[in-house]
């Protein structure tokens, strides 16, 4: 946490140089800072921030994606006289395990339309998640697991 203090203080430092707070100063503040951190991480104990940050970009990156599709799904099963939804449940087996961990992974699961988690079993191994478009169960688990899951694991771990 403090090394993420330290690249929020840099932004802030070359915005102030700059002479102009605006998002873009910032953005350039920030990605000079990401290099000064980058360069110096095993001096100052960054290397393990250094290693999240682009993971945590590619996880943002993918949930946008993921969100646009299955905006643009919806949306043409509205607007299309035949409904193509094939309801399921599925029991998602977790490698999730803290409560910070299921509960990102869950948002990001609702959060995307035609999509909804549902409820994590008591032994927190198993997330019930409703979907509309099923065409195949395992494929629908593979495409979970390896797609919100896995990238979050790698920005959580």
């Amino acid at each position: 946490m403090t090394i993420f203090l330290w690249h929020i203080f840099m932004a802030a430092v070359w915005a102030f140089a700059v002479g102009n707070f605006s998002l873009p100063d910032l953005a350039v503040g920030f990605g000079l800072g990401y290099v000064i951190l980058w360069l110096g991480g095993d001096l100052i104990g960054a290397s393990a921030y250094c290693r999240r940050v682009p993971r945590l970009a590619e996880l943002v990156l993918f949930f946008l994606w993921q969100l646009l599709l299955a905006n643009l799904r919806v949306a043409v099963d509205v607007m299309t006289p035949r409904h193509r939804m094939r309801p399921a449940i599925i029991a998602l087996p977790l490698d999730v395990e803290t409560d910070i961990e299921i509960l990102l992974l869950t948002n990001m699961i609702t959060l995307t339309p035609g999509t909804l988690s549902l409820d994590v079993s008591p032994d927190r191994r198993v997330l019930y998640v409703h979907s509309m478009y099923i065409r195949d169960v395992e494929e629908e688990k593979h495409t979970l697991k390896n797609g919100f899951e896995r990238r979050l694991l790698e920005v959580m771990r």
